[in-house]
């Protein structure tokens, strides 16, 4: 499944190798929802890693990932469920003035109710 999310980068962690054959690169993304703030972990891999090389804290981006999950099964036979937000491309936001409304009008999906 592919999404996309636009925030504040709030923090960019080194590369972790993993295994000899697997590394990634974890980052929060800052997210304003209604009157709180959320702070989303995503997670660059393999070649991907260096894509973050040109991006600092504070930054606007646009991230377009995958919501990905797995079942695992623990020593004790419980199965446990891994979810990951795997991100496959980052870009620089656009920029829009605070004081300049955002004028585009909204998709079928924006809205909640049918008027009639």
């Amino acid at each position: 499944m592919a999404f996309e999310a636009i925030g504040k980068l709030h923090e960019v962690y080194p590369e972790q190798q993993v295994t000899e054959k697997f590394r990634k690169r974890e980052f929060v993304l800052e997210m304003q929802d209604g009157m709180y703030q959320q702070y989303i972990k995503f997670q660059m891999t393999q070649d991907r890693c260096t894509a973050l090389d040109g991006f600092n804290k504070g930054d606007d981006v646009k991230v377009s990932f995958n919501l990905t999950g797995r079942p695992s099964t623990t020593k004790n036979g419980d199965t446990v469920y891994y979810t990951n937000l795997n991100a496959w491309r980052i870009d620089r936001a656009e920029q829009r003035p605070k004081d300049v409304p955002d004028m585009r009008q909204p998709s079928v999906s924006d809205i909640d109710e049918v008027p009639f």
